[in-house]
């Protein structure tokens, strides 16, 4: 469980193509020596395991259904990533409830200046938009974020100057695919409707 709360910027170091899917290297000096092996990371918001630590890189394996649910098939080295280690007991839930389970992909549409923020307009399939509130929350890559507009096919969010600096969303370009995870308490409420059973 995550809290979309970014903890760290990282570089990917690496990606190769396998038979099974795709190893992912990423450096992060700020926290590659606080992971141990089999721990959770959120990478772009998508929960992967660690394999292998290798100071300032952790690898990561990529099975297919990972490369085909998310957007993290499109790195490539150079690339910076959003980090985010599990949530651990008495850790501050400072965003929203974050599984890392991206339920579909979106594209930036444009990032248009307001004063010192910065608004993001993202598409998103119905799949996504149906959970979608004004004021409700959503992760992109990874990064709990406030709706601030949603219609049929997109939302907009609104990103602070922190979030400006400390996440890797103002360097998305217009076009760029990023992951999108849905709010689970609106899943759950939706499953418990009677009209939904």
């Amino acid at each position: 469980m995550f809290t979309g709360i970014i903890k760290a910027l990282g570089t990917v170091a690496d990606i190769a193509v396998t038979a099974d899917g795709a190893n992912l290297s990423i450096a992060a000096p700020d926290i590659a020596e606080s992971l141990t092996l089999g721990e959770s990371v959120a990478v772009n918001g998508t929960c992967l395991t660690v394999a292998t630590v290798n100071p300032p890189t952790f690898n990561f394996q990529l099975t297919p259904e990972t490369l085909s649910r998310t957007s993290l098939g499109d790195l490539a080295v150079g690339d910076r990533v959003n980090l985010e280690p599990a949530l651990r007991v008495g850790d501050s839930l400072g965003g929203h409830m974050v599984q890392g389970h991206v339920d579909a992909t979106g594209s930036v549409l444009a990032q248009t200046a307001v004063g010192d923020s910065v608004v993001m307009r993202f598409s998103a399939p119905p799949e996504v938009i149906r959970y979608a509130i004004v004021k409700g929350s959503v992760a992109v890559d990874g990064v709990s974020l406030t709706i601030t507009e949603v219609d049929s096919r997109e939302f907009a969010v609104s990103l602070v100057q922190y979030t400006q600096a400390h996440t890797n969303l103002m360097q998305k370009p217009r076009g760029a695919r990023v992951n999108l995870e849905v709010d689970l308490f609106a899943k759950y409420v939706e499953r418990l409707l009677p009209s939904s059973k």
